[in-house]
């Protein structure tokens, strides 16, 4: 039996990123505490335009599939969902969420969306493996991908180094039968 909306959960819904988002997203990414969480390259502000590209590039890439997160109640965009890499030969991608503002962050809305994102990964894209990165100082990130079932695989030693001190980035995977069975868990 088909569940009836792939990407509509209880609190949030992944949607389309449009051109009506580019000043939310300008304002995630002139915050330096959200570009830290989110990648490795140096903090730096991304005008609408740079992020309108970025937008652009995702929607022609057939290995790339970007979603806004948006709450239900009031349909305001609070973070950012991406598939990247999608290598279909091998049935694996890599994944990425982004919460955007710090007041949103720890309201279960990532996870809900990650457990939808998971859902759509292994029954809509039929994929085997989706995989993420982690750095090892994002606590509250390293919690919400273990309680949904990722494992750590790997570790990246001393791969960043911010404020004068050197941080892991850890690799975390999970496959679609290991998605399967903590499904039926919940």
């Amino acid at each position: 039996m088909l569940k009836p909306d792939l990407i509509t959960g209880r609190k949030v819904r992944l949607t389309a990123v449009s051109k009506e988002d580019l000043p939310v997203m300008a304002r995630w990414w002139s915050d330096a505490d959200f570009l830290r969480r989110y990648d490795a390259v140096p903090a730096v502000p991304k005008s609408e335009a740079q992020l309108a590209k970025r937008i652009e590039e995702a929607q022609a890439d057939n290995s790339t599939f970007l979603f806004g997160i948006r709450l239900l109640a009031e349909g305001r965009l609070i973070g950012l969902l991406e598939f990247d890499g999608v290598m279909w030969s091998h049935g694996t991608s890599y994944i990425s969420i982004a919460i955007g503002d710090a007041a949103d962050r720890g309201q279960g809305y990532g996870y809900e969306a990650m457990q939808l994102a998971l859902t759509y990964a292994f029954n809509e894209l039929n994929l085997h493996r989706v995989f993420l990165t982690v750095f090892s100082y994002n606590k509250p990130a390293i919690y919400l991908y273990e309680k949904l079932g990722f494992h750590c695989e790997g570790t990246y030693r001393e791969h960043l180094k911010r404020d004068g001190e050197r941080h892991d980035m850890l690799l975390y995977g999970m496959l679609s039968r290991e998605w399967e069975k903590s499904a039926r868990l919940d």
